[in-house]
């Protein structure tokens, strides 16, 4: 994409489908790139990542685990987006990636990166017992005050092991203990 083309595309605005794809007023288009398959969008707003077009479903900032972009030399690319899902209280299990091709991104990839490390507070990763690991993560979620930790397991098996788990109870009390005021 030429510099004329990414001016020209700023200040055109998104596409009319891209907009009346937001049906609640507060919700802001942020960035936007056309979908190679199916003609639709993949849309960056002020609450999330959102595939119009398709399902129009809206994947909120702070449950997106991963999105990593690989450009082409033509200003397309792709997105390969992983989700989390609550699976109990305090825990979350990573969705299979969802893949995105664009034959434009523009703006989408630094505002997707910006979006994402927005909601991540603090992360870190701690080994379990025997094997494996967990990811403590602590994000800041739209309407609450205060930041949202999650343990995320390396390997779901791990989820169902009883000593795995209450190790990862035990790093997540630790980290919650250690961000209380003395």
């Amino acid at each position: 994409m030429s510099l004329l083309d990414a001016v020209r595309r700023r200040f055109a605005g998104p596409p009319e489908q891209v907009r009346a794809a937001l049906a609640d007023p507060e919700e802001r288009v942020l960035a936007w790139g056309p979908l190679v398959r199916d003609g639709g969008w993949l849309v960056a707003t002020s609450r999330g990542l959102r595939a119009v077009g398709a399902s129009d479903d809206l994947l909120p900032w702070h449950l997106v685990g991963s999105a990593r972009w690989a450009g082409t030399n033509d200003g397309g690319g792709s997105f390969s987006v992983t989700a989390l899902t609550e699976v109990e209280p305090g825990v979350q299990a990573r969705e299979p990636a969802v893949r995105y091709v664009l034959s434009d991104a523009g703006d989408l990839p630094a505002v997707v990166r910006k979006r994402v490390d927005q909601t991540v507070v603090t992360s870190r990763r701690t080994p379990l017992p025997g094997r494996g690991g967990v990811l403590l993560v602590a994000r800041r979620v739209p309407g609450q005050a205060e930041r949202e930790w999650t343990v995320v397991f390396d390997e779901d098996a791990d989820r169902h092991d009883p000593v795995a788990r209450e190790a990862a109870r035990e790093k997540l009390s630790e980290a919650l203990a250690a961000e209380q005021p003395t």
